[in-house]
């Protein structure tokens, strides 16, 4: 229905001079994507207070309303006689619509409220546009675009998340934006979230861990419908989310919308910069889904806040994970596969900690090529806190071919995976491990497949060449037989 206005959309986001990534593309999508939402949300309001003969009170002024100066009407009808263009929409946008929008975080009720993130959004991002033809252009598509139905919302909500997986394969750290729904879906099988439920990820990026989350607790697999107090609750008290960068932080709260949370608890804020030791008891979550960033480096006064003092974001974020668990609480957490060996201190005692404060029950191990574009391999951490881990059960994931733009993960990759956790069953590709038998001074969780193959041997270099000498007079004397025929 809209897959073609979102590829006209992109082609008017090419041109422009203003933009020049897919970054560009999707962020400057993604603020006029969310005013022409939040125009269609508050007309489907009005008319509903209208009905029952209440009156309903905007939230964006009338001279700010997308069907003011966006996509004015007249008798139905685009009216562009009163339309701005060219200089006159640059500057309307650039120099009045953005700070009345910026000024919402000032005045917004609270944090919660959808005035604090329409503040929050737009104080984050800017006009990128140069040229105000092509900013009509963008806008009249956008204009298409109908929120109306679930039918709508849902493709437009896969449309996006394409957008999104285009940003992430655009550059080098395509794992901070994205990482592979199959791999999402896997992790939510095994975690096993319920309505009631707090769910977290306190490096939310594009919220795809979130989203999905949603989407398995909204339709559940035996086809029961939720209440209307389970869908509030799915709402309002079920997601939440913290992120440190701007852009991916607009983007979260644009997928929530599109995925059906209409005031998304996402707060913009470095995770790693609060002190884990005032995390209390209502600050906690039942379950932790979360893919934080690769190989990132923080100061040392970001360090301070946690006991195990490393400059590794990865293992920051584990910690910060561990301690925001409730009792009895699961995490599914990836993280480079390279933390289940190393031998600096940090490392071994961050180890030493998951396993004596958590049942660390299940490592999923990656292949190379899971996330396009990180260039690291990468493992799943799955555990649940209260009691120490006992047995790990590890699964090496192998699809079977090279994993790449063309051959991505999908579902079917990560079925055997799911159905043989669910009653830790060992296989040619799984294996449980006592803690017992994991080195009690390193703490060292790379361990071996013993149920696969081992590859046969290098042979000896000596032998090699023998047997080329040999070949070498075989060859010879063949040839002699030849020329004596002659």
């Amino acid at each position: 229905m809209f897959a073609q206005t979102f590829k006209n959309i992109d082609d008017v986001l090419w041109k422009e001079a203003g933009c020049s990534s897919e970054l560009d593309y999707t962020e400057q999508s993604s603020w006029m994507l969310f005013l022409k939402y939040l125009d269609d949300l508050e007309r489907e309001r009005a008319l509903a207070a209208e009905l029952v003969g209440k009156p309903y009170q905007f939230i964006i002024d009338q001279q700010h309303q997308w069907s003011r100066w966006a996509a004015p009407k007249k008798n139905g009808a685009f009216d562009h006689d009163n339309a701005l263009t060219g200089d006159d929409l640059i500057e309307f946008v650039d120099n009045q619509l953005f700070p009345y929008l910026k000024g919402f975080k000032l005045r917004a009720p609270s944090p919660d409220s959808i005035e604090y993130k329409i503040g929050e959004i737009f104080g984050e991002i800017k006009n990128k546009f140069r040229s105000g033809y092509s900013l009509r252009d963008a806008l009249e598509l956008i204009d298409s675009l109908q929120f109306r139905s679930q039918v709508q919302k849902h493709e437009l909500s896969a449309l996006y998340e394409e957008k999104i997986k285009n940003m992430g394969n655009a550059g080098r750290n395509g794992g901070e934006y994205y990482t592979p729904r199959p791999l999402i879906r896997a992790m939510i099988a095994v975690t096993k979230p319920q309505i009631g439920e707090r769910i977290y990820d306190g490096a939310v990026g594009s919220a795809g861990f979130l989203c999905e989350a949603h989407d398995y607790l909204r339709h559940p697999k035996d086809g029961s419908k939720l209440t209307t107090s389970q869908l509030e609750t799915l709402q309002t008290k079920t997601f939440y989310g913290k992120e440190k960068k701007s852009l991916a932080y607009v983007i979260a709260i644009m997928n929530m919308i599109l995925h059906g949370i209409d005031t998304p608890n996402i707060i913009h804020t470095n995770t790693l910069a609060e002190n884990i030791s005032d995390i209390q008891e209502k600050d906690r979550f039942d379950v932790i889904l979360a893919n934080p960033p690769f190989g990132g480096k923080e100061r040392k006064e970001v360090q301070q806040n946690f006991p195990i003092k490393t400059g590794e974001t990865a293992f920051l974020f584990l910690q910060h994970f561990i301690k925001s668990l409730k009792a009895g609480g699961r995490a599914a957490v990836v993280i480079k596969n390279t933390f289940l060996s190393n031998s600096d201190n940090a490392s071994k005692a961050l180890r030493q900690e998951l396993l004596q404060s958590c049942n660390l029950h299940t490592v999923l191990d990656c292949p190379g090529g899971t996330f396009l574009g990180a260039g690291v391999k990468t493992v799943v951490l799955f555990f649940e806190k209260g009691a120490p881990t006992r047995n790990t059960w590890h699964y090496q994931l192998d699809p079977g071919r090279k994993m790449g733009k063309t051959n991505a993960l999908n579902d079917g990759d990560l079925k055997e995976f799911v159905a043989l956790q669910a009653s830790f069953t060992d296989s040619d590709k799984s294996w449980s491990v006592a803690v017992q038998d994991v080195d009690q001074a390193g703490f060292d969780l790379s361990v071996k497949n013993p149920n696969k193959e081992e590859e046969a041997p290098l042979r000896d270099p000596q032998a090699i060449l023998d047997e080329i000498a040999a070949l070498d007079v075989e060859s010879a004397e063949i040839l002699a037989g030849i020329r004596g025929m002659v």
